[in-house]
């Protein structure tokens, strides 16, 4: 079946949802998303949106803050341009019935959090993301020009060169992307949907790993599709680990948000002792890669499978009206963080690579656009700076929908009887999933081991051998086999593996997320540049 649109977009968070309210005034948008419509990592964002709002903030405090912790990789052009959109942004959502804390700076509360100079994280309590998510969400469902479709899943994007060429990328001609092949994952069914301009935003990659504070959707799709299409990737080696997450066998993908430093948390040794001034003078303040280093080379000296985060110094009524999500959670696992420290873990949390675009979200690409996590814009650098992601997605949405508009007019939507459907080859259904399962477990494993916190090249050395291996068993897999979720996300996070082992083992240095025992140096006067790669310049 072949479904058609001004626009298709992939993908349910902050940046997809944005996106779509701002050009469905002039433009039909098919929204399409693998789980439920509320199911994304902008729903868990427990800390807020970073923006320039307090009365002795400056755009560039906010701008050398951003390029500080990038850690000389942020494109200053691309820094300047979300900072300086930041208020606009948020007065956007504020008039579309976004409730955020409300204050004294400018009408509202402001958080400080690590590497910040100033208070300017506005949030709603601990649950900033769920109040984002939930007015973007009740304004798509209310749009005639928009059609939502849940529990869909994007698996390969279609292109002029993959039509004409029957499949391969043709190196030095320009890809056009004409739309994507999607998996209805409740019948199987693939269907083939067409559009002027595609959009990805479909989020992140944790998943690749072990240990995340992602959700289970998690598993890099929007990226994986993107090179395989020939798209640029870029700075995929930069996985940024959050420093704390609950330690509890049942608490899966718990976040204890980065806020509770900023409102004087310290963390602690399993004897009790505040260890961060040993390795930053901004103590528990400091960038989460030097916190989540901290806390991996304290448990890796003491052996400790966990250290602890405390703010039981702070009032008890504080704490509950602060953080009342984060503390009833811990309550259900029987910990009273108003009265003793929590147990945490760092787990991978943020991609700061993936698609490389233009300051309007344009991919290499044509008709292609990335927004949110899984585009590397030039913002982050070698490190993002804490509330800066959600502004990342609230800016790159807007300027996408500028560039949608000015190209909408001369663009058309293909004619389906050009594009073929999606023509199975004659596989069937599988009968030994456990090879999925199996191999799944495996990447999640020797990335968290050898491609993780601190890497080196023996490591990398290691995941690059399994994953070679892995790659040619999923791709015989699934050729011979009928498509299923799990066949996808597997396949997926294989992709996004070997494009964060490959861009690691290149950079020989450390700099920012990317910290090898091989070369412990930044080294300015060979890698101070973008890691980029594509399928066809692979080849």
């Amino acid at each position: 079946m072949h479904h058609t649109s001004d626009i298709l977009i992939m993908g349910s968070g902050l940046a997809g949802l944005s996106y779509a309210l701002k050009v469905a005034d002039f433009a039909t948008v098919i929204l399409v998303t693998k789980r439920g419509l509320m199911e994304t990592s902008t729903r868990m964002a427990q800390g807020g949106i970073a923006a320039v709002l307090g009365p002795d903030d400056r755009f560039e405090y906010h701008i050398q803050d951003t390029l500080t912790v990038g850690e000389g990789l942020s494109h200053p052009d691309i820094v300047e341009l979300v900072v300086r959109q930041g208020p606009d942004r948020i007065r956007e959502l504020v008039d579309l019935g976004a409730h955020f804390d409300p204050g004294t700076d400018n009408g509202f509360d402001l958080a400080r959090e690590g590497g910040h100079s100033h208070r300017r994280i506005i949030h709603a309590h601990d649950m900033t993301g769920a109040e984002v998510e939930r007015i973007l969400v009740e304004k798509v469902l209310a749009h005639p020009n928009i059609q939502v479709l849940e529990h869909h899943m994007g698996v390969n994007l279609i292109t002029e060169e993959r039509v004409v060429r029957r499949g391969r990328v043709v190196i030095g001609r320009e890809a056009t992307c004409l739309g994507a092949y999607v998996l209805d994952t409740r019948t199987g069914q693939v269907d083939t949907f067409l559009a002027a301009i595609t959009l990805l935003a479909t989020g992140g990659a944790g998943k690749v790993y072990l240990y995340t504070s992602n959700p289970d959707i998690a598993t890099g799709d929007g990226v994986a599709m993107a090179y395989r299409a020939g798209a640029r990737i870029g700075n995929m080696e930069f996985v940024q680990f959050h420093p704390t997450c609950l330690y509890h066998p049942q608490a899966k993908n718990f976040l204890i948000s980065e806020a509770l430093r900023g409102e004087g948390a310290v963390l602690r040794d399993r004897q009790g002792t505040p260890f961060m001034e040993r390795y930053h003078p901004l103590r528990d303040l400091a960038p989460r890669d030097t916190v989540a280093r901290a806390i991996d080379a304290e448990m890796k000296k003491s052996g400790a499978d966990h250290v602890y985060l405390d703010i039981s110094h702070q009032p008890r009524t504080f704490i509950k009206e602060r953080f009342p999500n984060i503390y009833q959670e811990c309550l259900k696992f029987g910990y009273d963080m108003t009265r003793e420290p929590i147990p945490v873990v760092p787990a991978a949390h943020y991609l700061c690579g993936g698609v490389v675009t233009d300051a309007f979200g344009r991919t290499t690409i044509n008709q292609l656009y990335a927004v949110g996590e899984v585009s590397m814009t030039g913002l982050h650098g070698a490190n993002r700076l804490a509330s800066n992601s959600l502004l990342e997605a609230l800016v790159f949405s807007h300027q996408a929908a500028l560039s949608a508009r000015e190209s909408l007019p001369d663009l058309k939507v293909p004619v389906p009887a050009e594009v073929p459907g999606w023509n199975p080859l004659g596989a069937t259904d599988s009968t030994e999933m456990v090879v999925v399962s199996h191999n799944w477990d495996e990447i999640r494993r020797f990335m968290w081991n050898y491609v993780g916190i601190v890497r080196g090249d023996r490591r990398l050395q290691r995941a690059r051998s399994r994953i070679e291996l892995i790659q040619q068993e999923i791709e015989e897999y699934y050729w011979n086999f009928l498509i299923t979720s799990d066949l996808l996300e597997l396949r997926n996070i294989a992709v996004v593996a070997d494009l964060i082992i490959r861009m690691a083992y290149a950079r020989k240095e450390s700099r920012g997320l990317h910290y090898t025992l091989d070369y412990p140096q930044r080294d300015d006067d060979h890698f101070q540049k973008d890691s980029l790669l594509s399928s066809a310049e692979r080849q």
